[in-house]
């Protein structure tokens, strides 16, 4: 079980980025993984930031496996989602938030629009739960 230290949770609200990983401090930052190949996680994500008046989606790799995206509404932010394919219809997606601020921080709002697009993404597909007990 992974410990949040103090200092972590109040780094996590003075720091304007956030991003996923396999093993990360936080529970809600871990990589997930979906039921679905890399081709189609890519394709809905992709129409989901084409589809959102929210974002824009500024690019895509197919070969690489990576788009990004700008929040337009609110608290500007840049996007980049990685699809990697670990096994067949086994396809980890992980983020990476940089919030756009004055200030060096952001109060978590990397952190939370991450929680935010991994609700959306649940919705399109089927989470596949992998989480270490």
């Amino acid at each position: 079980m992974r410990e949040m230290s103090v200092g972590k949770k109040i780094a996590k609200y003075f720091s304007n980025h956030a991003e996923t990983s396999e093993n990360h401090w936080d529970p809600t930052l871990t990589t997930r993984y979906y039921k679905t190949t890399k081709d189609k996680g890519l394709s809905t994500l992709e129409q989901f930031f084409r589809n959102s008046p929210e974002y824009k989606l500024n690019s895509t790799s197919k070969e690489h496996g990576e788009l990004s995206a700008n929040v337009k509404k609110g608290k500007k932010a840049f996007i980049v989602a990685t699809v990697i394919m670990v096994r067949p219809y086994q396809t980890a997606i992980d983020f990476s938030v940089t919030t756009e601020s004055m200030l060096p921080f952001d109060f978590a709002h990397s952190t939370r629009l991450i929680q935010k697009l991994y609700t959306e993404l649940n919705k399109e597909l089927m989470l596949i739960d992998t989480q270490p007990m």
